[in-house]
């Protein structure tokens, strides 16, 4: 049983900054990968960032530079600094967990980021 919450997301106009949280509860085994993926109306999921255990990162081409991932393992979360946020950016943000070496994936709730132009 894992639990991933998310929080942090909010209205803000463009140029400005958010910080997602999402820590998760439950079985965590040390071997994951944590990431955000986001979708937008009328878009796929698609992948926004990923961090390993290890603290190996993947961005998506359009968030390099602006956006920032992060990890605490101690307290099992992931963190999102976003900074220069465009209207673009709007989109449902979306926790993950990935257990690749036990075929276990895990979704947050979603949180909403809208950035005004």
């Amino acid at each position: 049983q894992v639990q991933l919450v998310e929080s942090g997301g909010g209205l803000v106009q463009a140029g400005g900054s958010l910080r997602l949280s999402c820590a998760a509860s439950g079985s965590i085994f040390g071997l994951n990968t944590m990431g955000w993926y986001r979708q937008a109306p009328g878009n796929q999921r698609e992948l926004v960032a990923r961090i390993s255990s290890i603290g190996s990162t993947t961005y998506a081409e359009s968030v390099k530079g602006r956006f920032t991932i992060s990890r605490d393992n101690a307290k099992n979360t992931v963190f999102l600094q976003m900074d220069n946020l465009k209207p673009e950016d709007t989109a449902v943000y979306y926790c993950n967990l990935e257990i690749r070496w036990r075929s276990s994936n895990y979704w947050g709730q979603g949180t909403q980021v809208t950035v005004s132009s």
